[in-house]
C-alpha cells in the first residue's frame, strides 16, 4: 500500500540530485523544483560553504533532503559544479 508520505516523496524527488540554477529570495538560495509534480521550489540551505559566490553564476549539484524550509522543500549543495553522473535537467 502506498503511503501519502511515499508519494509526497516521490513527487519532491527527495534523495535525487540536480543540476539547479540558484537565485536569491528574501536571502535562501532557492531554485525552481525540476519536478513540474513537486508542489515546492527548493531552498537550498546545506552546503553552503562549498560555494565561492551566493548565488553562483552557473548551475550546482543540489540533492534533495527530507525537510521542509520556509515551505520549500530543503537541498544540498554536493558540487559546485556539476557532474557528469548527475541528473541531466537543469532548472
Amino acid at each position: 500500500m502506498t503511503s501519502i508520505r511515499d508519494l509526497l516523496g516521490e513527487s519532491l524527488a527527495v534523495g535525487e540530485r540536480f543540476r539547479l540554477e540558484l537565485e536569491r529570495r528574501d536571502g535562501t538560495l532557492v531554485a525552481t523544483h525540476p519536478s513540474d509534480a513537486s508542489p515546492m521550489d527548493v531552498a537550498v540551505v546545506e552546503g553552503l560553504e562549498k560555494l565561492e559566490e551566493r548565488p553562483p553564476r552557473e548551475p550546482v549539484e543540489v540533492e534533495i533532503v527530507g525537510r521542509v524550509v520556509d515551505s520549500m522543500v530543503a537541498g544540498r549543495i554536493v558540487s559546485p559544479t556539476c557532474e557528469d553522473d548527475a541528473d541531466e535537467r537543469t532548472a
